[in-house]
Parts: structure tokens; sequence; C-alpha cells
């Protein structure tokens, strides 16, 4: 069982930065890989990025690379989202979640966190 808070979310100008964090409970953590999805209103929840349990192997949708990166510190228990150069169409709910693969497809992940909203004022 792995529990996930996210936190950092906030209301933030166009081309601002935030940086989400995920916390997650239980020993096993550092065996997951660690993705972040997010949903915007009206539309279906969509992948963001992932980071892989072995070997720190990232990927991101097209739409953020080059303005989000993904970490990990596993002797924190903690992802993190960092996000820059914001605009209106990153505006989400945005959830973590941890997955035994390395994957983009929601199904596919265990457990999820409870989101954290992000805002983007243009």
């Amino acid at each position: 069982q792995v529990q996930l808070v996210e936190s950092g979310g906030g209301l933030v100008q166009a081309g601002g930065s935030l940086r989400l964090s995920c916390l997650a409970s239980g020993r096993t953590f550092s065996t997951y890989s660690v993705g972040w999805f997010r949903q915007a209103p009206g539309k279906e929840r969509e992948f963001v990025t992932i980071i892989r349990a072995s070997d720190g192997q990232t990927y991101y949708r097209d739409s953020v690379r080059g303005r989000f990166t993904i970490s990990r510190d596993n002797a924190k228990n903690t992802v993190y989202l960092q996000m820059n150069n914001l605009n209106a169409e990153d505006t989400a709910v945005y959830y973590c979640a941890v997955t035994r693969y390395y994957t983009v497809e929601a199904g596919d992940y265990d457990y999820w966190g409870q989101g954290t909203q992000v805002t983007v004022s243009s």
C-alpha cells in the first residue's frame, strides 16, 4: 500500500512557475515509477510525465517538454514537478500516481493522490 499526497498547487500568472511535490508513504516507494497526470475542467485526465524507478529515466508529453521537469528524492519519499513558463492551458488538477511499469496509461497505475489545483491566469 502506498499513500500519496500532492502539494504546491496554486494560482500563478502566465509565464510563472510552480513546483509540485508528491509525498509518499510506504517503504516500497523507491521501487515504483512515478507519474504526474492532470485533468482540466470538462476534459479527460491526461498523462504529463513519468520518472522510472530503476534509473530515473523520464518522459514528457510534448506540450510540457522543455518547460516541466520531474525529479525524485527517494530518501525523502518525494517526487517533484517543476513547472516553468506556465500558460493557461496548464490549468488543471494535477495528480501523482505510482506504477510498476514505465507507462503513460492511467490504467496501469496502482495508487493515486488526491490532486492539487494549478490555475494559470492569462
